[in-house]
């Protein structure tokens, strides 16, 4: 039996034997992945990561602008800024810089990086900027004049929040909602608030109004505000668990309504409309409705006991509901059939809602609404991407036409590519799709897997991986095993705690796949996941090492014993179980990966990637899997990132060079 408790003193973040341990892994690492071709592949990924040519991904607000964040190799932490749609037309459009995060670290000697920004409305003068330490989820927030181009000053009534995993958004120009650290005992066992507040402008935070409390072992709790005139509300959510919520209107005047829907449900309020989005059977009004369907029904009439829903989706076996966006009069609804996904307008109408298709992309792309106005108009913007397919963004109306407004840079040349779809069949017979990008093989073959949270795994185009790999030779495959979210919540729900294995099986069934059809063999075979995706790559290394070459784990989860003690990981017990409850850590240890290495087994090498500032996966699970490996002898090569938080990079320079070690590990196992 392994002795895990000898590295517990690996879970402290920082102290100083810890950093000399990290910093002479990562001296190990790129010392011994360091030559020619490393630098070539950094410098080539670094390039597509500062390219100007990319196209940006704007969002429109009611002022008439479009906002976007931007990143280049002169503004590595960004620059939040905006423009017309006349310029965004423009080849080379004219930006107005609202705010230069790198300017701001300068100023104030720090290393904050761009989190997000919440912009009154209407109004739009003035927005909540969250900006965190090295890329941790943790965050301050400050209140930005977007006249003046400056943070308003709290000593005249600015509102800033400090560091903490807060939840902010406007009522109107003077009041805000926060779920924030307000002080001992408002945090969940998980880390996150469980308080909602009403703060007024000019007043301590202290002196704020409380809203909503939730539960001490909950999730958290967190609000929301639609300012549109004539529909002024709120929504609270109470997360009980990472699938079960409780909702709660909040009325202008402080009011709490019950929204009395299944707390495994998702919702949506726009205008008059509830949306819910069962992932259990739901009966409401005499009418039972599927898991994964999509209801509407009038949200006052819903309040008042009464209500005639609509079914606006009904699942099936292949086809599942991948999300929806509201323009001011319509629905854009997206689906997908297979992993690929398909839009449709649904407008609402007494009886029945309208349905119409819209113009979709190629066959295996993704399509997606990347942003629409719903207090505005009837416009909405479009993405399309494929593995090999640049994105291209399209601006359409319902009623009317769409044009497409850019196109992205190809970063590499498809010459003799193909993408191609395939199903795998799993140890219960269930089949499993997955996608093949590249040439026909056999050879080197990236595997990406991630099943889990109820997170899809669908075609996008990267430059990154065409550049450090596809260009090189090199086979990419995209598996979606259950635990994600592609055949909607029975395919999540079939992975769930115990019923975990069947993921690891899907995962190891696509793998014997690809042998099987030639398109690479178990030495060039490589496999690739983060966070969740990185407790797949754990168990894929203890639990089948035959079917592989290599193995990179990204901000893994590696040590299920002591999960929940570390940073947010209680929040997940309704994913994987409860260590602590003998029951559950009986399959637990089943496949926990640190507590499955054997020191007499072979194994495939393997390159552990985590974050020092990582806040939600604590870095301990890499570090002491890393020195596990090493004190039984199998190889292991590990690089902590000092920043990034959990999307282990801060800026372009972090995240080029850990792609730049993940593609030069991979080719040198998985070639001769």
């Amino acid at each position: 039996m392994i002795d895990a408790e000898k590295y517990l003193w690996l879970e402290d973040l920082d102290t100083p034997d810890v950093l000399e341990w990290v910093t002479a892994r990562n001296a190990e690492t790129t010392a011994g992945l360091a030559g020619e071709r490393f630098a070539r592949t950094r410098d080539a990924i670094r390039e597509v990561l500062d390219s100007k040519d990319r196209i940006p991904y704007p969002r429109r607000r009611g002022d008439g602008f479009y906002y976007d964040f931007w990143t280049d190799a002169d503004h590595p932490r960004g620059l939040w800024r905006r423009t017309t749609l006349e310029r965004l037309r423009r080849d080379e459009p004219e930006w107005e810089v609202l705010f230069d995060v790198g300017a701001l670290n300068r100023a104030e000697g720090g290393n904050w990086t761009w989190k997000r920004v919440d912009v009154l409305r209407p109004g739009y003068h003035r927005g909540l900027i969250s900006l965190s330490r090295g890329g941790a989820d943790a965050a301050v927030v400050r209140e930005f004049d977007l006249g003046t181009r400056s943070f308003v000053d709290p000593a005249d009534g600015g509102f800033t929040l400090p560091e903490a995993k807060s939840d902010v958004c406007w009522i109107d120009a003077d009041h805000l909602l926060v779920a924030t650290d307000f002080g001992p005992g408002s945090l969940t066992s998980s880390g996150y608030p469980r308080i909602v507040k009403r703060w007024r402008r000019g007043t301590p935070l202290s002196a704020a109004e409380t809203v909503f409390e939730g539960g001490a072992d909950d999730v958290l709790s967190s609000a929301t505000y639609d300012p549109t005139p004539g529909y002024e509300r709120g929504l609270v959510t109470r997360m009980v668990s990472f699938y079960r919520n409780e909702y709660r209107l909040y009325r202008p005047d402080g009011r709490l309504a019950d929204i009395d829907v299944p707390e495994d449900a998702v919702i949506d309020m726009h205008r008059e409309w509830l949306l819910v989005s069962p992932r259990s059977a739901w009966t409401a009004g005499g009418v039972t409705y599927p898991a994964g369907s999509l209801v509407a029904v009038d949200l006052e009439a819903f309040l008042a006991g009464g209500g005639e829903p609509a079914l606006l989706f009904e699942p099936d076996e292949r086809t599942s509901l991948r999300g929806w966006s509201w323009t001011r009069n319509h629905l854009l609804l997206a689906t997908m059939s297979d992993v690929r996904t398909r839009l449709e307008i649904r407008t609402p109408a007494p009886g029945a809602w309208g349905r119409e298709p819209v113009a979709g992309a190629g066959e295996l792309d993704q399509v997606a609404v990347l942003d629409t106005e719903p207090g505005t108009d009837d416009a909405y913007l479009l993405s399309s991407e494929g593995f090999l397919d640049p994105v291209t963004l399209s601006l359409g109306e319902v009623g009317g036409d769409s044009t497409v407004l850019k196109r992205g840079p190809a970063f590499f040349g498809t010459d003799g590519m193909t993408v191609r779809q395939f199903f795998a069949t799993s140890a219960d017979g269930t089949r499993i799709p997955y996608f093949v990008a590249g040439g026909d093989g056999p050879g080197p073959t990236i595997l990406y897997g991630y099943g889990g949270f109820e997170v899809t795994m669908s075609p996008s185009y990267s430059g990154l991986m065409g550049r450090g790999w596809l260009a090189h030779g090199g086979t990419y495959v995209l598996a979606g095993i259950r635990g994600g979210g592609e055949y909607g919540p029975a395919w999540h729900q079939a992975a769930l705690r115990e019923n975990r294995p069947r993921a690891f099986e899907d995962f190891a069934a696509v793998a014997a796949d690809l042998v099987a059809r030639g398109i690479t063999t178990p030495r060039q075979l490589g496999i690739l996941g983060g966070s969740n995706g990185g407790l797949l790559m754990g168990v894929m290394l203890t639990r089948y090492p035959e079917l592989f070459g290599a193995v990179v784990a990204r901000v893994p989860l590696l040590d299920m014993r002591r999960y929940t003690k570390l940073l947010a990981g209680k929040s997940w017990i309704a994913e994987y179980g409860d260590p602590d409850v003998a029951e559950d850590w009986a399959y637990l240890r089943e496949f926990s990966p640190l507590q499955n290495v054997l020191p007499d087994r072979s194994y495939p090498p393997l390159l552990l990637l985590t974050s020092t500032r990582d806040d939600r996966v604590h870095p301990a699970h890499a570090r002491k899997m890393k020195a596990l490996l090493d004190d039984l002898g199998h190889r292991a090569g590990y690089y902590e990132n000092v920043e990034g938080g959990h999307g282990g990079a801060a800026d372009n320079e972090q995240a080029a060079l850990l792609w730049a070690l993940t593609f030069e590990f991979l080719w040198r196992e998985l070639t001769p």
